[in-house]
């Protein structure tokens, strides 16, 4: 889908994509940065909107705007505009952020003044106010409203949820689900066919996320569409459960493989420079450098001190 005339001029104009408008929309439709704005309908009233950052997801009916994840400022302006000509200037009712990642969340102050409720698990919230390892940002727009379990609303004829299943990613990822649209949002629980970042700083588990994605998928049915937080160059960022199955086989490959080097007697410093990629899993491609949220740093981390 090629963006409106009015996306294009705040395209052109967002300083954030400079340099980047020889990129065509078909092709970054498939990626999780790109430069174009594109939104794309998926079901029943939800849809996603790509630019840079995480995937956003949004729903749009005659009585109800419900946004989820925000990407950064200059991005959150193409989407709330677009999100404005789609309703007819409805308001958004209600923003959601899936964990507290700024390419997720920046964007939430572009919202302020014109969003019912900006909600958000009550870790997410709190990193988000103080970012483990980092500094406050300098103007945000916080979470008003948080849950430790889950949250649900109405949405015009839609349902929404937001579930905490338990650390993975962060200790605050949210899943969120459009109930009869069938479409669950999973942030950044789901990298698709590209290493994930893993924020050990602010609580993440390997083993966690494992389980929570065996959670998710026990719980939806085997039609229901999901929403990727990111997505390797040219591959989508929705799909289904196979490709959700596949990721969650890569982080327990990635386990075993980590646990087998410790149990040959490998040292840290010799596990950490295999960057090639893992067995069975080439298209993620070679591991990048060794640090606190590189996943072959936290799996090792993981394995040898819990």
């Amino acid at each position: 889908m090629s963006p409106t005339r009015r996306e294009f001029v705040l395209w052109t104009g967002a300083a954030a994509v400079g340099g980047l408008l020889g990129r065509s929309p078909l092709q970054g439709l498939l990626q999780a940065q790109q430069a174009a704005p594109v939104f794309l309908p998926l079901r029943r009233d939800v849809g996603i909107f790509t630019m840079r950052g995480g995937t956003v997801g949004y729903l749009i009916n005659a009585d109800a705007v419900v946004v989820v994840d925000s990407q950064y400022p200059a991005e959150a302006r193409v989407l709330a505009a677009g999100l404005a000509e789609r309703s007819g200037g409805r308001q958004v009712d209600a923003l959601i952020n899936t964990h507290h990642h700024g390419d997720h969340t920046a964007g939430n102050v572009v919202f302020r003044g014109s969003v019912g409720k900006v909600v958000a698990h009550e870790k997410a919230a709190e990193h988000m106010r103080n970012p483990p390892g980092g500094q406050p940002p300098e103007d945000a727009l916080f979470p008003d409203t948080t849950f430790s379990e889950g949250w649900e609303m109405n949405a015009g004829h839609e349902r929404v949820s937001a579930r905490w299943y338990g650390p993975a990613h962060t200790s605050g990822d949210a899943v969120i689900t459009f109930q009869h649209a069938n479409v669950v949002h999973l942030g950044d629980l789901m990298f698709h066919l590209r290493h994930p970042v893993v924020d050990r700083p602010a609580g993440a588990t390997l083993k966690g996320w494992h389980s929570v994605l065996g959670r998710v998928l026990a719980e939806h049915e085997g039609d229901t569409l999901y929403v990727f937080g990111h997505a390797a160059p040219n591959r989508a960022v929705t799909g289904g459960r196979a490709e959700v199955e596949g990721f969650r086989s890569y982080i327990e490959a990635l386990l075993s493989f980590v646990e087998s080097q410790v149990k040959a007697g490998k040292s840290r410093d010799e596990i950490l420079a295999m960057r090639e990629p893992l067995a069975g899993f080439e298209a993620y491609g070679p591991f990048g450098q060794p640090g606190p949220r590189d996943p072959l740093t936290c799996a090792y981390e993981e394995v040898v001190h819990g």
